[in-house]
């Protein structure tokens, strides 16, 4: 039986929102976004929930340590972001809490997926800044669509 599985959280076109706000946070950066989705979280710390999932999704193993998890626990209303060494070190923990703030926010007026969105856009914003796109040496080390867990 898989950890993963999908979950119709969001409707084709929040899905799709999501989808696109990692691609295009991905288009001007060496970095990487994932959004992982799930009903509950388990642990009492949506960041150890974060970080547990960002290493089974193999998130560690990027050449510059600059991949981020966007983790989303619904119905228990958990949320974290995770950011591997390299995105952590140029960024800080202030950054991270004040874009779970935002997310908040988006939530509180439920607009779940746009405030995944923009927290993507976000952090593809921070990426760029920090890991600059380069096109004779970039590629895309893990996929861009959203896991959902159980």
């Amino acid at each position: 039986m898989s950890l993963f599985r999908k979950k119709e959280i969001f409707t084709e076109e929040e899905k799709q929102l999501i989808i696109n706000a990692i691609q295009q946070a991905e288009q001007r950066t060496s970095g990487e976004v994932r959004v992982f989705v799930e009903s509950r979280c388990r642990y009492v710390d949506a960041i150890d929930r974060a970080i547990e999932i960002f290493q089974q999704l193999k998130m560690d193993q990027t050449e510059f340590h600059n991949a981020v998890l966007v983790y989303v626990a619904i119905r228990d209303r958990q949320l974290a972001i995770y950011g591997d060494e390299g995105i952590h070190k140029k960024v800080g923990d202030r950054y991270w809490a004040n874009e779970v703030m935002k997310m908040i926010t988006a939530f509180n007026r439920d607009n779940c997926a746009e405030g995944i969105a923009q927290c993507v856009k976000d952090i593809g914003e921070a990426l760029r800044v920090n890991f600059p796109y380069d096109r004779d040496t970039d590629k895309n080390e893990l996929p861009d669509d959203i896991v959902f867990g159980k």
